[in-house]
């Protein structure tokens, strides 16, 4: 097809016109929204790096998780930021712990909305690591089974999906092992399994008190110049039961989320993770671009590369945007 036969603008004359021939629709069934928890009452402390984010006690979790349904938003992750921690995470798995309370109220009020819980224990630990830590080695073997405890403990408090996001070799299998003796076998796991190593993580660490004490994650999360890697990991999760495979950051890896998505035949998720988030409210604060459609113009991307599903600080944004 050449010009002048052939005119590419004859379908972009109308908003209507666009609409109508546009290739990547993006969704609000599309979005998960991340919260924090936190202990105590009436609790929401901004996080500085992420405007707009909070660590929500209890009852401001439930009334935040109530507004992002109310707008469409078919899910949430919890991640959980303990009062006390130590060197083996034992906050982690508690059946009175911060997620596991916070599970058990989102879902007595809110029944019909997924709750995603991640597991990890790096919020847990007083070494901020992401497993136990062995003379400044992080014990692969070792770590296994607390993320199994973990993982079963937000389940039994009603979880209805476990996202495991340590990178420890082996997890999934674990995981998956454990749910199936307890009866939990409809559960499912979506793997963190193309976690990279990133810069982009800060506000993030911030917002869970999550960063190491020594050292960094290089030993256990992905290099960040690796690609045929990450298929090696998400065949591996696949092969040990997981259920949906994550790509993690999002918009520095879309060729990762693209590859992926071509190579495994499961959903695919993207995670937008922190600084992606903030660097874009930072820019939009000082007048430098238009937030609102740099937000949906990177949503947009990552769901082109291929991604199903998105967890996004932007969602509940996001789905107002949509709706306009």
């Amino acid at each position: 097809m050449l010009f002048p036969d052939y005119r590419p603008r004859r379908l972009r004359q109308s908003d209507a016109l666009r609409r109508m021939v546009r290739e990547t629709v993006l969704n609000v069934n599309d979005f998960v929204l991340p919260l924090f928890a936190v202990s105590g009452k009436n609790v929401k402390i901004p996080i500085p790096s992420m405007p707009g984010q909070f660590q929500l006690s209890i009852e401001n979790l439930i009334e935040t998780a109530q507004s992002a349904f109310s707008l469409g938003i078919p899910a949430v992750i919890l991640f959980g930021i303990p009062d006390k921690k130590d060197a083996l995470g034992t906050p982690a798995y508690q059946k009175d712990g911060i997620v596991q309370k916070a599970v058990k109220e989102i879902k007595k009020h809110l029944p019909d909305l997924v709750v995603i819980t991640d597991v990890c224990l790096c919020q847990y630990t007083d070494h901020g690591h992401c497993g136990i830590v062995e003379k400044d080695v992080i014990d692969n073997d070792a770590t296994l089974d607390l993320l199994a405890r973990t993982a079963l403990s937000h389940v039994q408090a009603g979880a209805d999906m476990v996202a495991p996001s340590d990178m420890m070799d082996g997890r999934v299998a674990e995981i998956r092992n454990v749910l199936d003796e307890n009866g939990f076998s409809p559960v499912p796991i979506m793997a963190y399994s193309a976690k990279y190593c990133s810069a982009y993580y800060g506000p993030f660490r911030e917002a869970a008190d999550s960063a190491p004490k020594f050292g960094d994650r290089r030993t256990y999360q992905m290099d960040p110049p690796n690609a045929v890697e990450a298929i090696r990991e998400a065949v591996m999760d696949v092969e040990e039961g997981a259920d949906i495979i994550m790509v993690k950051p999002a918009l520095a890896y879309l060729d990762i989320i693209y590859r992926i998505r071509e190579e495994i035949d499961l959903p695919v998720a993207a995670y937008n993770v922190s600084g992606e988030y903030a660097m874009v409210k930072a820019a939009q604060q000082m007048g430098w671009l238009d937030g609102q459609r740099v937000m949906l113009e990177t949503l947009t991307a990552i769901k082109r590369a291929g991604a199903d599903l998105i967890l996004t600080y932007f969602a509940t944004d996001a789905a107002k945007a949509l709706q306009a």
